[in-house]
């Protein structure tokens, strides 16, 4: 394997220029724009040498259209390893940021706060993954018969939240059974957190499996099958609409994927869930992602935590040409404040 060619200082610096001008303007760069705008008294030769060397290293391109040249994801990615220089975000922006998540204490309404704020600071779209209600106290738990074998659960949080589960039942249960399942798991699991319902579940269905009672199974029987559908995650986006200000986006099929992929999910779900188990900020550019209808776009994302625990991950989906100095310190001061209004929440 042929070793990556060495990039020397002058050309970081020619790389950074052009990048920070090419992500202000949205407009390819010529070498006299690079030349006025890099500071230093070199011959244009020298200067298009230099350019010619960066795109021999496959870090900047030239349109068909243009003389100018513009960043690959290649070229971006050591502009976010190794030249940038991240802009922390102003006081103001952290009051609002704190002030709204700080308005609600239902953890629906928080995830939906917070993905509404990244799109409107960012001017991109807002994703966050909705974290799973393990760490929740249920308050109540209801089913109710829809069909003969499909069951709604309603699970009341301690916040007031409602969730609702569908349950497809290997059995017909009448409303009588229905109630007394309700009833006795209130009795006895009532106030308990979620996750510890589970486990206190599954432990008591295999040991006291042979002499539990006919109600005792039947209810533990049911509140099993509700609660592990609750382990599915989901996200909310907003913002998408955004991303047709971007010229580099807003071609009619390259928005339909996008559009197509939002509504979809799965494949973006993937990608959230691949980022809430690694720390930190992550960043995915261009085909980073491994995923065709994002190849013209960069994903930052950070994890958020809820008494030192990742519940879900939060971040900006956008076009490849955006300022990573000002998003990135978004994201992350976003993930922190939604975890601590998550903490006061539960």
């Amino acid at each position: 394997m042929a070793a990556k060619p060495e990039i020397t200082e002058r050309a970081q610096h020619f790389l950074k220029v052009l990048i920070e001008r090419y992500i202000r303007e949205g407009q390819p760069v010529g070498s006299k724009t690079l030349a006025r705008d890099a500071g230093l008294d070199l011959s244009p030769a020298t200067i298009r040498n230099v350019m010619s060397d960066l795109e021999h290293m496959g870090l900047i391109v030239s349109p068909h259209t243009s003389a100018g040249r513009i960043p690959t994801a290649s070229g971006y990615r050591l502009f976010v390893d190794s030249l940038i220089s991240l802009r922390p975000v102003n006081r103001k922006e952290v009051s609002r940021l704190r002030e709204e998540l700080a308005g609600d204490t239902v953890p629906g309404h928080l995830v939906e706060s917070a993905s509404k704020l990244l799109s409107g600071i960012t001017h991109m779209a807002g994703v966050v993954l909705v974290p799973t209600h393990s760490n929740v106290h249920i308050k109540e738990l209801q089913f109710v018969a829809l069909s003969e074998t499909r069951i709604l659960a309603v699970l009341v949080t301690a916040q007031g939240e409602v969730l609702n589960r569908i349950i497809d039942s290997s059995r017909v249960y009448t409303r009588s059974e229905l109630e007394q399942a309700s009833n006795f798991v209130n009795r006895h699991y009532g106030g308990m957190e979620l996750q510890a319902i589970k486990d206190t579940i599954v432990r008591e269905m295999s040991a006291h499996r042979e002499d539990m009672d006919k109600l005792m199974a039947e209810a533990l029987s049911i509140a099993d099958m509700a609660l592990k559908s609750d382990e599915r995650q989901d996200f909310v986006v907003t913002g998408q609409t955004n991303l047709m200000d971007f010229d580099e986006l807003a071609h009619m099929d390259r928005i339909r994927e996008l559009f197509d992929a939002f509504s979809e999910k799965q494949e973006i779900l993937h990608l959230l869930e691949r980022c809430s188990k690694a720390e930190g900020v992550q960043l995915y550019i261009g085909e980073e992602s491994g995923y065709g209808p994002l190849e013209k776009c960069s994903v930052v994302t950070a994890p958020y935590e809820v008494e030192n625990k990742v519940v879900g991950v939060l971040g900006v989906i956008g076009p490849t040409r955006m300022a990573y100095e000002r998003v990135i310190p978004i994201v992350d001061v976003t993930a922190k404040l939604l975890g601590t209004a998550l903490k006061s929440s539960l």
